[in-house]
C-alpha cells in the first residue's frame, strides 16, 4: 500500500517565523516572568498592532502561540490584521524559572553570580532552582514545532512565543554551547526564520525582519 495522504513526505519544508510577545508590565519592571504572567502594557498593545502591518508582507497560513496570556494576546492582536487560524500550545511557554520567578533581573543576576562555576558554566544543563533546564525547553519546543509541521506540511506558520524559547531553538540550530561567554546574537523585536523538514529544525535566517516600523523605537 502507498503512504497515507496524511503523512507528509520527509522532504516537505514547513517554515516558521518566530517572534517574542509584546511588552508586559513585568517587562517594564524588569521582573522574571517565566511561566507566570502579567498583562501587556498599552505600548505593548500598540506595538503588536504595528508589528502586524510589518508581518503582513509575508504569506502566513496560521499562527501558533504559547498559551500564556501575554503571548496569546499578542497573537490575537496580530491576527486582527492577518486573519488566519490561530492555535496555542503549552509546550511553547517560557522557561520555568522556579524560585527566581517574580524576582527582578538585578536580583537574579546577584544570585547567579554566587552560584558555583559548575552550575553557571554548564550551558544547556543550566537550571534555575526549582525550575527547568534549557535542554528541556529545547525538547518541548522542538516537539511543538515538529508536530505543527506534521499537521501543516509545507505551510508558513507564525510562532508567537518567548525569548527563552527562541534562544533555545536558535542556539541549538546553530550548534552553540549556550554559555555566558558566547556573544548574544539575537536582536530584540525581530522575526527569525526556522525550517522544519522531517521533524528536524534548521535556522533559515536569524534577525530576518525588524518588526518595528521605520522610525519606531
Amino acid at each position: 500500500m502507498g503512504k497515507s495522504a496524511a503523512t507528509p513526505p520527509a522532504a516537505v519544508k514547513t517554515r516558521f517565523g518566530m517572534m517574542r510577545h509584546a511588552r508586559t508590565v513585568w517587562n517594564t519592571e524588569k521582573r522574571i516572568q517565566g511561566q507566570k504572567d502579567s498583562p501587556l502594557t498599552s505600548k505593548g498593545v500598540s506595538d503588536a498592532k504595528k508589528w502586524a502591518r510589518r508581518l503582513g508582507r509575508f504569506q502566513w497560513d496560521a499562527i501558533l502561540a504559547s498559551d500564556t496570556g501575554r503571548a496569546r494576546k499578542t497573537a490575537e492582536l496580530i491576527n486582527e490584521t492577518l486573519g488566519v487560524p490561530l492555535v496555542t500550545d503549552s509546550r511553547l511557554r517560557e522557561q520555568d524559572w522556579g524560585d527566581w520567578t517574580g524576582m527582578t533581573v538585578s536580583e537574579v543576576e546577584a544570585l547567579f553570580a554566587k552560584m558555583p562555576d559548575e552550575q553557571t558554566g554548564i550551558g544547556w544543563r543550566f537550571c534555575p532552582p526549582g525550575g527547568e533546564s534549557r535542554n528541556r525547553i529545547w525538547e518541548r519546543g522542538q516537539e511543538a514545532l515538529a508536530e505543527a509541521a506534521d499537521q501543516r506540511p509545507g505551510q508558513n506558520i507564525l510562532v508567537v512565543t518567548h525569548e527563552g524559547m527562541i534562544r533555545c531553538i536558535l542556539n541549538r540550530c546553530m550548534g552553540r554551547e549556550f554559555t555566558v561567554e558566547e556573544p548574544r546574537v539575537l536582536r530584540p523585536r525581530h522575526l527569525h526564520m526556522v525550517i522544519c523538514t522531517g521533524g528536524d529544525l534548521e535556522l533559515q535566517k536569524m534577525n530576518a525582519l525588524d518588526l518595528r516600523a521605520k522610525g519606531h523605537k
